[in-house]
């Protein structure tokens, strides 16, 4: 039963990015790079990663950079020049990505 549950959950996770288009999302990235690192793998500390986030966590950040509910300088104002399909694009093209977590032998 839980396995079933957690298949339609993932499902339905997954739908926004599923009418994304992954090439725009990855010409976008381009951008993104200068501070998210080559496939959003920071080399900065203090600049998140993006690869391997929920596609709907990037676009709800995306939007509210752009809404001013959130602020970065750089962020607020890369935002402003978005459209809601740029920011799903790019939110699927992250979302994309297949990350692996090794954990620590204590």
């Amino acid at each position: 039963m839980n396995k079933i549950i957690l298949g339609v959950s993932i499902f339905f996770m997954s739908m926004p990015a599923i009418s994304a288009d992954l090439a725009v999302g990855k010409s976008l990235s381009k951008q993104c790079a200068v501070c998210h690192g080559k496939d959003g793998i920071s080399r900065h500390p203090e600049t998140p990663n993006l690869a391997g986030l929920s596609a709907l966590y990037i676009e709800k950040a995306l939007v509210d950079y752009k809404k001013g509910s959130r602020h970065d300088r750089r962020m607020s104002l890369i935002a402003q020049s978005m459209s809601k399909d740029d920011m799903k694009n790019l939110g699927a093209w992250y979302a994309a990505f297949k990350l692996t977590v090794e954990v620590p032998q204590i």
